[in-house]
């Protein structure tokens, strides 16, 4: 027992061993955070509590694989209490990949079809769209909401559990006065969903915390776990907060771990506040902090020391770093984005002949265009470069349409995918696919076998030359007798293939992606089972990356500060260090997105192990690489206070003072001299 915390520190140590029930780590960044918890986790279950009955939750599903790897590899040398058993495994998953293993085990009595189809973001909005055009928004002669807000605004109103004219007045206040219609229409959306037998990702959390309330089906879920562990518990909302109280109402055995700094999902409903105030929530907690750094560099954390000092509230940890020495970080003036671009790529590749791999190089931005002009110029020095983000593999059209086919398989009520499908086929398009649904009656009484019985009444609203491809994917849906879900899978496939090959270029790689999910059935109780793993969770693919990393040996990272969150590189370039950048203008309507962008910040300046170079263009040009001048002025980031500055080593960039010399002034004198002509 004493190997699995023999490389902890004192405070680490204290974490793991703690032996009350109640427990909250506040841990700084780069402190070891999951250290602990995944330590705190093998010494509960080396200590004699069965691993089974341990319950970790985290965000995504690559960290709950890293908790539970860490956990296995500290319990293998452990011996077991009990000669008599063997040792199980963790509960461990994401909060809506345990949701949803738990709405599967009770959906008879949580009032679910077993077979319930689930919705990712993109197909809940279309459902949202459905309402909105049966309410009458496009008619009613005034500016309405759009399916992206309807579904922010019905979200952000499920995890905060606040009144929706609260949310509207934050997200869409331009629709204030638009309530009740907008109320009408989340109502109708909800109703739609349990008609046709459709849980989105708030209904999750939804679900599961009407069981976990529920006074009978409550405990039963309750007795099934000893102690709960969550990590980036800053990033938990009111809904999740609720299922965790009802979780731990007659046993409160829990550990949280959480950097009220690291707080950035506040557009998920998410606030560093339940990390604050977990008291008042579970009075008898105790608290342990981690403040010191095994990532970055003391001149870096004091960068990020400096940022949260100017904080109002919050920012608990202050980081002291295990590694000595350290270069003090750069603050880069430059004349403007051209400029900007330039010293970024000379930096990079000063690095580069210094040692430093591309790859451990990052440029991070606050919104994914901020890097647009640093893309071209990298393509034209030929620096290779990966960016996160883009389109994920869930959200090929290709992929969704085989994800569909699986849901219809366990829920032919599932009206969007019906929808989705039958418009692939020749000659279909909206109209006659709500003609065959209509006919299909999805949303009339009727087991899943006898509303396929309906398809000769539905197959006669589309045109001849479709109806016999439409035939054989519908009568592949069917399972044949003692057929495996796997092999129930590969027919649904076989089925869709000759529609992916017509409706859509590139097929042979398409159809080899089809193949990719088909083998996950194999391992599944039900195709839903491999739609739902998708959607909560999507797989990572090349779609993921601009460009094909695999053509060179090295290269550069781009990514948005929120996709870094969690991550780290030896050199981090932070870009558009001004107001209205970072902090993004959009986010200072209240203090609260004001002091979410500084949380943010200090993500971003808390990346890198060794450099940070964060660069300031002095004017933004309206049209960058233009043939005029027009430009604004910028002002340096309300979060470069002076303190801030003053861990930073100013200076200018090699383009600074052609750019911001002469030149400049001579424009703006013959720019006043032609304002005195205009008056």
């Amino acid at each position: 027992m004493f190997a699995i915390v023999d490389r902890l520190n004192e405070e680490q140590r204290a974490a793991a061993t703690f032996e009350g029930d109640q427990l909250r780590i506040l841990a700084g960044a780069g402190t070891g955070k999951t250290t602990a918890l995944t330590a705190r986790i093998a010494w509960l279950v080396a200590s004699g509590m069965p691993a089974e009955r341990v319950m970790a939750l985290s965000f995504t599903r690559r960290a709950a694989r890293e908790m539970m790897h860490r956990c296995d590899t500290l319990l293998a040398d452990a011996p077991v209490r009990s000669a008599t058993r063997r040792r199980g495994r963790i509960v461990g998953g994401t909060f809506h990949s345990i949701a949803h293993r738990t709405l599967r085990r009770h959906a008879v009595a949580l009032g679910l079809p077993e077979g319930f189809s689930m919705l990712d973001a993109g197909d809940a909005a279309d459902v949202i769209d459905l309402v909105r055009d049966e309410h009458g928004a496009a008619a009613n002669g005034r500016r309405f909401p759009k399916k992206g807000t309807l579904l922010d605004v019905y979200s952000r109103t499920v995890n905060t559990q606040r009144p929706l004219s609260t949310v509207i007045d934050e997200v869409a206040p331009w629709c204030a006065d638009q309530v009740e219609p907008v109320a009408s229409i989340c109502r109708a959306y909800v109703h739609r969903k349990r008609t046709l037998g459709l849980v989105d990702f708030d209904d999750l959390l939804l679900y599961w915390r009407a069981a976990a309330m529920d006074d009978r089906l409550g405990p039963l879920l309750a007795a099934e776990i000893d102690h709960v562990c969550v990590d980036e518990y800053q990033d938990v909302n009111a809904l999740q907060v609720e299922v965790l109280r009802a979780l731990r109402r007659t046993d409160p055995r829990l550990t949280v771990v959480g950097d009220d700094s690291q707080a950035v999902y506040g557009f998920r409903g998410a606030s560093p506040r339940h990390l604050l105030d977990i008291g008042s929530v579970f009075p008898e907690i105790s608290t342990i902090l981690l403040e010191r750094n095994y990532r970055s560099v003391q001149p870096v954390l004091d960068v990020a020391n400096a940022v949260s000092e100017a904080a109002p509230e919050g920012f608990m940890a202050r980081l002291r770093a295990e590694s000595p020495g350290g270069e003090r970080p750069r603050l880069v003036r430059a004349a403007d984005e051209d400029a900007q671009v330039d010293a970024v790529c000379e930096q990079i590749l000063a690095h580069r002949e210094e040692g430093i791999a591309l790859r451990e190089q990052a440029v991070l931005v606050r919104a994914a265009h901020h890097s647009d002009l640093l893309e071209l110029e990298l393509s034209r020095r030929r620096i290779p470069y990966v960016k996160y983000g883009g389109l994920r593999f869930i959200e090929a059209a290709h992929v969704k349409d085989l994800i569909c086919l699986f849901r219809l398989a366990d829920n032919p009520r599932d009206e969007l995918a019906w929808f989705r499908l039958l418009q692939l086929l020749e000659g279909v398009g909206p109209v006659r696919a709500r003609r065959a649904i209509g006919a299909l009656g999805v949303d009339q009484p009727g087991t899943p076998a006898e509303i396929l019985m309906r398809w000769p009444l539905a197959v006669e609203e589309l045109p001849a030359p479709s109806r016999r491809t439409a035939d054989a994917f519908v009568n592949a849906l069917r399972p044949a007798t003692g057929e495996s879900v796997g092999a129930h899978g590969e027919r649904l496939r076989d089925a869709l293939a000759p529609l992916v090959a017509t409706a859509y270029d590139n097929a042979d790689a398409r159809v080899a992606d089809l193949d990719a999910l088909t083998a996950a059935a194999h391992n599944a109780a039900r195709l839903s089972d491999v739609a739902a793993d998708l959607t909560l969770e999507p797989p990572n693919s090349t779609g993921d990356l601009a460009g094909n990393p695999s053509i060179d040996e090295d290269w550069l990272v781009i990514s948005t500060v929120h996709s870094a969150k969690g991550l780290e590189w030896d050199v981090v370039h932070l870009l558009n260090a001004a107001d209205g950048n970072f902090p993004s203008d959009m986010a200072l309507t209240s203090r609260e997105g004001l002091e979410e962008e500084r949380r943010l910040f200090d993500v971003a300046v808390t990346r890198p192990r060794r450099r940070l170079h964060v660069y300031f263009p002095l004017r933004f040009h309206y049209r960058p690489r233009g043939r005029d001048d027009d430009h604004t002025m910028s002002q340096p980031s309300r979060f470069l206070s002076a303190d801030v500055t003053a861990c930073f080593d100013t200076v200018r960039s090699s383009r600074h003072d052609t750019l911001a010399g002469e030149s400049i002034d001579a424009g703006f004198r013959v720019a006043t001299e032609l304002d005195a002509l205009w008056t």
